[in-house]
């Protein structure tokens, strides 16, 4: 799922991003003020963050490998796979109990139109599920090694469309990480056997594969920067709980439209053939399907928890660092090949990844800065 946050402070500045920026680091007192408690707030959000970015690569790398493994065991629904990737939202609703609807920063400047974002919560919900059935499919056709390192690219996509919606900046970091980013992908795309992979997929299918994919982590930050818009100038709400409903909100309409499409296409009608041909059994079946929901949901509570804390960006980002870690676990449990051209691929976009963190670093370091002059 994807992530969204209102910010006030350094989120008004120049350097305006594809995410809605809240204050980074932990609260700080008023000048002058006693901070008998400072250590324990620092240890607190540092506790906080920390848990954060174990629950979004945890979670993000252990949905990916299911996802591969219901395919790899005998699976073959791209339907029931984008429904789960959706239907464990209810387990959102235990964020917004653990959570005070006052926390966050900034006030709500009225309430929006009831009807304008019952809309708008449709059409990014439907957008979500379109994005979830590419991800199933190029999760379907493509070496889970090959489909995360695909997915990387949705840090350059976010660079577009921040320049496109939003009028970043492009520093020189900024279009470095684009370049390699797309380089990584690009040596991918070419990276193919004239007829068939190794798994014995076959060459138009590992395109359909790649495109889909590719298209997918383009979709994704497509959506967070329209969440962004969303925020800004119809929700104006900058709380934990406005970030949470548009998360529950938007899941529910994409599992409604997943269920229908599931439904609609009659690929309902193979969970039963499907559970009883499943290779490790029907039980392995069903505590697949379960746990893979349960994990992308981990996932969005760790990446609402980092818009949080930090910043949609900073989520965006950490999403990321399951980059070397799906590979690596993809060649232990499906046995997928690790090529000189792959590894290559693999350092390459490691190094667009570093490129665009360091840009967010000097981002941040000058806007503490100018807090701190202000």
């Amino acid at each position: 799922m994807a992530d969204a946050s209102a910010g006030n402070n350094a989120g008004s500045t120049s350097s305006a991003e594809v995410q809605i920026q809240i204050p980074a680091g932990p609260p700080k007192a008023e000048p002058g003020a006693p901070s008998k408690n400072s250590g324990a707030k620092n240890w607190r959000w540092w506790m906080m963050v920390s848990v954060d970015v174990f629950f979004v690569v945890a979670g993000q790398t252990s949905a990916t490998l299911l996802g591969r493994y219901y395919y790899h065991q005998g699976g073959s629904s791209k339907w029931i796979s984008t429904f789960v990737q959706t239907a464990g939202f209810p387990i959102l609703f235990l964020a917004l109990l653990c959570f005070p609807k006052s926390s966050g920063g900034g006030g709500a400047s009225g309430d929006a139109p009831v009807a304008k974002v019952a809309v708008i919560y449709v059409v990014l919900g439907l957008v979500i599920a379109a994005d979830d059935m590419m991800y199933a499919s190029g999760l379907k056709y493509l070496p889970v090694s090959t489909y995360s390192l695909i997915c990387a690219s949705q840090l350059a996509f976010n660079v577009v469309f921040s320049y496109v919606l939003n009028s970043q900046k492009l520093t020189g970091l900024i279009f470095n990480a684009v370049i390699l980013l797309t380089l990584s992908d690009a040596l991918l795309g070419v990276n193919h056997d004239e007829t068939e992979d190794m798994s014995g997929m076959p060459r138009g299918k590992y395109l359909m594969g790649f495109l889909l994919t590719l298209g997918a982590s383009g979709t994704y930050s497509l959506i967070l920067s329209l969440m962004q818009l969303t925020f800004e100038n119809v929700i104006k709400k900058h709380t934990y709980t406005a970030v949470l409903n548009m998360q529950i909100y938007t899941a529910l309409v994409a599992t409604v439209a997943s269920m229908v499409g599931l439904f609609a296409s009659g690929e309902w009608r193979m969970m039963t053939e499907e559970m009883d041909t499943f290779r490790s059994g029907q039980f392995s079946y069903f505590m697949t399907l379960v746990w893979t929901a349960v994990s992308w949901q981990i996932t969005s509570v760790g990446v609402v928890g980092l818009v949080f804390e930090v910043s949609s960006l900073f989520s965006n980002v950490i999403s990321t660092v399951s980059l070397p870690i799906v590979p690596l676990f993809a060649v232990l449990i499906f046995h997928d090949t690790m090529d000189g051209i792959k590894i290559i691929a693999m350092l390459i976009a490691a190094w667009g990844f570093v490129s665009y963190l360091m840009q967010h670093f000097i981002d941040d370091k000058k806007a503490r800065k100018a807090e701190r002059v202000g």
